[in-house]
């Protein structure tokens, strides 16, 4: 039996799990993010306190994971770790590869940024498009070997369509409701409410002295702004419709860029947290139809996580069947063994 390995990194949290080659998760663990980007107080040296920041992680998720199901990491057969950032700073790439191999104690192992995981969990390896909004946005495709990204810059130059982005804008709207710039509606109240604030310009001191501009803490306010738009918030729902125009266009874009054709129907999934909301997924599928290219929208068939573990089966050359996929899928979201620390 073989066994794969699958870590999908993320802006919040690290998530670890383990398969086999019949379609069985052994056993998942969760770990704190492992996004290396600014994990150092020290501005000297940013990187190297970042790739510790990672092996830390790392050896945590995966000493759960493996201790949960029964293994050693020599048993490990192939892993893919799916890492955020990755690839967005060239001269990081070899030092964030070799992490891995001092958990493991192995090299059958591949890294690349976390964008993978989600195609590769949604779509189940299929050519097609993934987009992704969670605390980051971006989309990631692949046709026929060729694959491609399109955003994923980060916070500062856009993420559009994330939930930081909608929990920055919804942030706006609330200062600009506060001091009479715009109609104080639903938002202003859930927001006030949320962030437990007396006075409105506490929310400054809070989000940037409290949590230090935290790009999670800051992302996780967006679940603010959809439940504001729920309750018929002009500001909210307007919010929420542009980030729906941000995904379809990262969407659009690499359609064109992988290679598809006008005439081909392109499978298309989704994964992040912000499609949770059925305001926002509901808003999607319906610009997506609208487009005139011919989109096929799929649930989410897999975790990116387990597409995580998917990946590291075929990049090591051995795919996992049809039969197996099928029973990842009926699977995957019911193993016992979980572990979240």
């Amino acid at each position: 039996m073989a066994r794969y390995l699958g870590v999908d990194g993320g802006g919040s949290k690290t998530a670890f799990v383990l398969i086999d080659d019949t379609g069985q998760v052994l056993a998942r663990a969760t770990a704190p993010t492992s996004y290396y980007y600014g994990a150092s107080s020290h501005p000297d040296s940013p990187t190297r306190d970042g790739f510790d920041v990672v092996e830390r992680v790392l050896q945590q998720g995966i000493t759960d994971v493996c201790t949960l199901a029964g293994v050693d990491t020599a048993a490990i057969d192939a892993a893919f770790f799916g890492l955020p950032g990755y690839g967005e700073a060239s001269a990081d790439i070899a030092a964030l590869d070799a992490v891995p191999a001092g958990v493991l104690g192995h090299d059958r192992y591949s890294c690349d940024n976390d964008m993978v995981c989600g195609w590769a969990g949604s779509l189940g390896g299929e050519d097609g498009i993934n987009v992704i909004s969670g605390t980051g946005s971006m989309t990631y495709g692949e046709r026929q070997g060729v694959g491609h990204r399109v955003g994923g810059w980060g916070e500062l130059f856009g993420d559009e369509g994330s939930a930081y982005w909608v929990a920055t804008r919804g942030l706006n709207a609330f200062s600009r409701m506060s001091d009479g710039r715009m109609p104080r509606g639903p938002l202003y109240d859930l927001l006030k409410a949320r962030l437990e604030v007396g006075g409105d310009l506490d929310v400054v001191s809070l989000v940037i002295d409290t949590w230090k501009g935290s790009r999670g803490s800051i992302a996780a306010l967006a679940t603010t702004v959809c439940q504001a738009a729920q309750k018929g918030d002009t500001a909210a729902s307007q919010i929420l419709d542009d980030a729906v125009a941000e995904l379809v266009a990262l969407i659009e874009t690499t359609r064109t860029l992988v290679g598809f054709t006008d005439g081909e129907t392109v499978p298309v999934s989704y994964s992040g947290g912000m499609f949770s909301d059925p305001l926002l997924l509901q808003g999607f599928t319906t610009a997506l139809s609208a487009l005139p290219a011919h989109y096929d929208l799929r649930q989410p068939l897999l975790d990116p996580a387990v597409g995580a573990a998917l990946y590291a089966a075929k990049h090591s050359g051995h795919s996992l069947s049809t039969a197996a996929i099928a029973e990842l899928s009926t699977t995957a979201t019911t193993s016992e063994k979980v572990s979240t620390p």
